[in-house]
């Protein structure tokens, strides 16, 4: 198939990979790849992963392909915050969690940032719909323990001070009860201390 038949064919596909093109066209090779990224026709995200070149990028899109460069994994930590309203910045790069090794990932369309937390970690997201896609984003209060169980030192009233989280949506948008009963399954005491503190902080500023 020439290329322009390929790409009608992957027409729905943010992201592709050269399976997804052997699926499509069984004597596809792969030296045409590389090819197609001289000519300009894609672009590389990641080892493996491209995307058309006039891929219409928008949030949602980046974290569908966020989910997709490292499986498994969902969106959390800092771009979850700001995707909920917790945080006023913008957040510089797609920012998810991973049960495999932390990993950054530098590309065309923008950074990837993946921080390694525990298979048994691995719950507490939900699944988006974006046109015909879903993305795992993770619910506001498992971003939360995310953000603070990989940022260990976070502890004292001047730090979460720092962290400017939105007080009204926090009491409007955040079920601490299942706060709480996320943060009984990381079984760590001090980060259960750390959660208590902020929670106390936040609810009575």
């Amino acid at each position: 198939m020439q290329y322009l038949e390929i790409k009608d064919n992957l027409k729905d596909f943010l992201i592709i990979s050269a399976g997804d093109i052997l699926k499509v066209d069984p004597d596809f090779h792969k030296q045409r790849l590389s090819e197609w990224q001289r000519k300009g026709y894609i672009k590389k995200i990641a080892k493996g992963y491209y995307v058309f070149s006039d891929l219409e990028i928008n949030e949602s899109a980046m974290f569908i392909i966020a989910n997709k460069i490292l499986d498994p994994s969902y969106v959390s930590l800092e771009m979850a915050l700001s995707y909920y309203g917790l945080i006023p910045e913008s957040v510089y790069g797609i920012t998810s969690v991973t049960s495999r090794k932390s990993y950054r990932i530098s590309s065309p369309i923008g950074r990837f940032n993946y921080r390694q937390i525990k298979p048994d970690l691995m719950f507490g997201y939900r699944l988006v719909q974006y046109q015909n896609h879903n993305f795992k984003m993770a619910e506001i209060e498992k971003a939360l323990l995310d953000y603070f169980h990989t940022n260990s030192k976070l502890n004292s009233e001047s730090e979460f001070e720092e962290l400017r989280i939105n007080q009204d949506i926090f009491k409007e948008r955040v079920d601490v009860e299942k706060m709480k009963r996320y943060l009984a399954q990381f079984k760590n005491k001090a980060l259960e201390k750390r959660i208590n503190k902020f929670i106390e902080f936040i609810t009575h500023a």
